[in-house]
């Protein structure tokens, strides 16, 4: 029988619609088998619960709702310097200790670390209020220029857009690539970007025509990226300088080119693990890591397990 995944969503009064709605959509109509993943929205406020929008929500379901998920999901939170209720903390501790994995999307963030379950922990929120998070949560190891960040069972998201990424990484970490791939094509999204939020992030200077030309090579890098890539034949090919090339492509992907070439390299791979059986040694020629030592290595140091247990935990082979 194939295996359940409860998902608790925490709402409360002035939520954003859109943060609330974007982990519904990627679990429910989105979703390739909604059945797998049972949403309930639930909320510790009397209601009727006030949008940002200008409407109101009826829920039904209270914080017992987070002590029956396997994915427990803040969305968001209202206003960075409003504690949440010890109640709600408590909950989210408490799921926590039973082994659920406990999800902050953007300002959700802050209840994580409120809870203390950031502390020592990497994190990520919406680069606009870094600074504040920081600040207010100095325990926790920020990381700003992401789009979404695990650390064992914490998840943490930037802000809006970036929520769709995370919840499809979710749903990616339990159905497998071509799942994950085939709802965010109902959802009209790319399955992954690529980069960071670095790149959102408000600049002085204005993006160059530049850009064009760099995002058509990512490309080509993409469709081949069993062949060799070096940084000053791909400069050569963009018309620009080592140096020119390296401060465009970290404007334009928020990383250097060497952390994007094993981003798309090991992304490649897993979507190999899960719906192909080539051996570990082809995989690792196809996605450019030229030996499987090599492939191995990349792989525990990202994903914290090896190629052949990711493989298993999709296929059952």
């Amino acid at each position: 029988m194939p295996r359940v995944h409860p998902v608790a969503i925490l709402a409360f009064d002035r939520i954003s619609a859109f943060h609330l709605a974007a982990p519904c959509v990627v679990f429910g109509e989105a979703c390739p088998l909604p059945e797998r993943f049972p949403v309930q929205v639930c909320a510790w406020e009397a209601g009727p619960l006030r949008t940002t929008s200008g409407f109101t929500l009826s829920v039904e379901h209270g914080l017992e709702a987070l002590a029956r998920a396997e994915v427990v999901i803040v969305p968001s939170w209202r206003d960075p310097a409003e504690r949440a209720p010890e109640a709600v903390l408590d909950a989210l501790r408490a799921a926590h200790a039973r082994g659920a994995q406990v999800v902050g999307l953007c300002l959700g963030a802050y209840l994580l670390a409120q809870a203390g379950l950031l502390d020592g922990r990497g994190a990520t929120t919406h680069w606009a209020y870094a600074a504040d998070f920081a600040r207010r949560h100095p325990q926790v190891r920020l990381n700003a220029d992401v789009l979404y960040l695990a650390d064992g069972a914490l998840l943490t998201s930037a802000g809006t857009a970036a929520a769709l990424d995370c919840c499809l990484q979710l749903l990616r970490e339990r159905l497998g690539a071509e799942d994950a791939n085939r709802a965010a094509r109902r959802l009209v999204i790319a399955p992954h970007r690529a980069g960071g939020q670095a790149q959102f992030i408000e600049r002085p200077l204005p993006r160059t025509r530049d850009d064009a030309r760099l995002a058509g090579l990512l490309d080509e890098v993409r469709a081949q990226l069993d062949a060799p890539h070096s940084l000053d034949a791909l400069a050569a090919r963009a018309l620009m300088s080592r140096r020119t090339f390296t401060r465009r492509f970290r404007q334009l992907t928020g990383q250097s080119f060497q952390a994007w070439l094993l981003g798309e390299r090991l992304a490649f791979s897993q979507r190999l693990l899960e719906v192909s059986a080539l051996p570990i040694e082809r995989i690792a020629v196809l996605a450019g890591f030229g030996s499987p030592e090599a492939f191995r290595l990349h792989f525990r140091r990202s994903f914290a397990v090896s190629p052949s247990a990711w493989r298993q935990a999709f296929t059952g082979g």
